[in-house]
């Protein structure tokens, strides 16, 4: 059975990148240098058979000359042929009946062509031929002399292109060698930089200490490899001690409702216990600690919920879309109202569309309002308002309440932070963090100032987007009912 015609490429692919980036370079260096000594040859070869072929003929004309020269002064039947030395080039008369002299010991020529023949009957002055047999190859350079033609002919010898070929194999087999060499030390040398930075790598891998920078060394692509693996770490040690302020504060933020919320269950037990909980409880007591623990117990969701927000950052399934920001703002104050039945939301909004992520924008929404409920009296509604100024979507939420301190106001959105005044209201300090990390996955910008009313205005600048199609037909007075 035969095997496919693809298995074999890519069987070589697959062996290719399983060796080393240093195997590789010394591979590419290697052949490189053999391809390149491979076409110097070819080149040279046919470069010097081209002028060995060109000083043979120009000798084969010159000896050709002499001789015609003897064969017009004595006629070609007449004309002396020396005896032949035992080497060198070989001289034939051609007669005019056709006929052929030649000197005395020499090698037989190839029968004299029908177009040498015809040099010699006057049909053309000079004729240079090649005779390749298979002992010998001869170079044939017929004249025109008297009433017949001279003829010098030189046996092919193909020995100088041969030593040639040999010395070139030989140069190029140690220009592969010492290519091979020196990719590899080259290779070596380029990757040391490399190597070092796998070391630090694997090491920061094994110790998990993000705390040294690699060094910086090299220059170009290694240079900006390293320090995007610095800024990494960088983000890395920034990550992990986020981790561990948000574990340290998290840790701080429910101790205050665990002790509260052990201390009450603690008393109802031994209350219990000892028999006294109807005697030692009036119904209003028993009915306000019930709901101290109920509270309690609804600060504990609340800032669980609010630390898994925290604690996902910007990892979310949820997809973006383009949403009427008017219907998320409706929504987040009925949700409000009813987690808060004594709170008052005035809407004042108009249809604003935007690019974003329901749920996320939604929550920052109900963080904004259930905010400005906690501050606003309990005769003052929370006022929420939304328009379109210039391309952007305005959100403005604004409560009746005492306002916000200057020295408050540079940290309001950071995270578990709570103004001295707010410290007895429930909350966990992460709703107005989480409103900032909102607006900044969708481009916008978050800021606080002082109400008209005296109380906090905080305003939200999201991007606006383009209404879809329909709606933007439909806005402009086309009928898109459908029919």
């Amino acid at each position: 059975m035969s095997r496919p015609a693809g298995r074999e490429p890519r069987r070589l692919t697959r062996w290719w990148r399983r060796r080393s980036l240093r195997t590789r370079l010394t591979v590419i260096a290697a052949t490189a240098i053999a391809v390149s000594v491979f076409v110097a040859f070819q080149v040279a070869s046919e470069l010097m058979d081209w002028e060995l072929q060109d000083a043979a003929e120009d000798q084969l004309r010159a000896d050709s000359r002499v001789l015609a020269t003897d064969a017009e002064h004595a006629s070609v039947a007449q004309v002396q042929l020396p005896p032949y030395p035992g080497s060198g080039r070989l001289v034939r008369v051609i007669l005019p009946d056709g006929s052929t002299r030649t000197p005395v010991g020499q090698p037989a020529l190839p029968p004299v062509s029908g177009r040498a023949g015809r040099v010699a009957q006057g049909a053309s002055a000079d004729l240079m031929e090649s005779n390749d047999s298979d002992e010998d190859g001869y170079r044939i350079y017929t004249l025109r002399a008297g009433d017949g033609a001279v003829q010098v002919a030189r046996v092919a010898d193909d020995s100088p292109i041969n030593r040639f070929g040999f010395g070139m194999l030989l140069i190029g087999l140690l220009c592969v060698v010492g290519g091979a060499l020196v990719g590899r030390t080259v290779a070596r040398a380029g990757l040391a930089p490399i190597d070092r930075l796998t070391a630090a790598a694997v090491r920061v891998a094994h110790t998990r200490v993000l705390d040294a920078d690699i060094p910086d060394e090299g220059g170009g692509e290694i240079r900006r490899l390293i320090q995007a693996i610095n800024e990494m770490l960088a983000a890395l040690r920034d990550s992990r001690r986020a981790q561990r302020l948000l574990a340290e504060d998290a840790a701080h933020e429910l101790k205050t409702p665990l002790t509260s919320l052990r201390l009450n269950v603690e008393l109802l037990i031994r209350l219990d216990r000892r028999g006294t909980l109807d005697s030692a409880l009036s119904a209003e007591s028993r009915t306000r600690l019930l709901n101290d623990l109920g509270a309690q117990v609804a600060e504990l969701s609340t800032l669980a919920a609010e630390l898994t927000e925290v604690a996902r950052g910007d990892v979310s399934d949820e997809s973006t879309e383009v949403l009427d920001l008017a219907d998320v703002v409706v929504t987040a104050a009925t949700r409000a109202r009813s987690r808060v039945p004594d709170i008052e939301v005035a809407l004042d909004v108009t249809s604003v569309w935007v690019s974003g992520r329901p749920a996320a924008l939604q929550r920052a929404v109900l963080n904004l309002i259930d905010n400005a409920g906690k501050w606003s009296p309990a005769d003052q509604p929370v006022q929420v308002r939304l328009r379109a100024e210039g391309a952007s979507a305005v959100l403005e939420v604004d409560d009746a309440g005492s306002g916000i301190d200057a020295v408050d106001v540079p940290r309001v959105f950071d995270r578990f932070y709570r103004a001295d005044s707010a410290r007895g209201l429930p909350g966990s300090g992460l709703g107005l963090s989480i409103v900032q990390r909102v607006v900044d996955a969708h481009g916008g910008r978050a800021a606080v100032a002082r109400s008209t009313r005296g109380g906090a205005l905080l305003r939200v600048d999201l991007p606006a987007a383009a209404p879809p199609a329909p709606i933007a037909r439909r806005a402009a007075g086309e009928d898109t009912a459908v029919r």
